[in-house]
């Protein structure tokens, strides 16, 4: 695992778990790396400052806690008040998408394009999707949002 120091387009710094150098420079091309203060997918790598450890020295824990979400290293530092809120904000908007929306599980790209192409009832969905269909879909100019996987929700 890798821990990136990365800045968005606007200039928030924040910290986040890779597997790998490809995993963070194919999540960023995808869209998949967010800033966490404003959303924004504009996202690079900050200047960072190595940290070289001797056999003399001990590593430190990080500065903040991360829950990474397993399946796309995305992570999410340690709340501070700023970032609680924010949590808050993205739990509350998924309650109220999947209050809204039927769950139709491993079947979302399948009943997403029967939605787009007018052979279903048009409707909010939401379900389990894998990277390569979102992109399918979005090619499609199906649009598809994914939703966010809160700290609480892998923990």
């Amino acid at each position: 695992m890798i821990l990136y120091t990365l800045e968005c387009d606007r200039d928030h710094q924040f910290e986040a778990w890779f597997k790998s150098s490809d995993d963070f420079e194919t999540q960023v091309k995808r869209g998949f790396v967010a800033c966490p203060h404003c959303q924004s997918v504009q996202v690079g790598k900050a200047l960072m400052a190595p940290a070289v450890s001797t056999s003399k020295q001990k590593s430190a824990p990080p500065a903040h806690p991360v829950n990474a979400e397993a399946d796309t290293g995305v992570a999410l530092a340690a709340p501070d008040p700023k970032m609680a809120e924010l949590v808050d904000t993205m739990r509350r908007l998924k309650a109220q998408i999947t209050q809204n929306a039927d769950y139709v599980g491993k079947d979302f790209a399948e009943e997403a394009r029967k939605i787009h192409y007018g052979e279903a009832e048009e409707r909010g969905i939401y379900g389990e999707s894998t990277v390569q269909d979102a992109e399918s879909l979005r090619e499609e100019g199906i649009d598809v949002y994914p939703l966010p996987v809160l700290p609480d929700e892998t923990n």
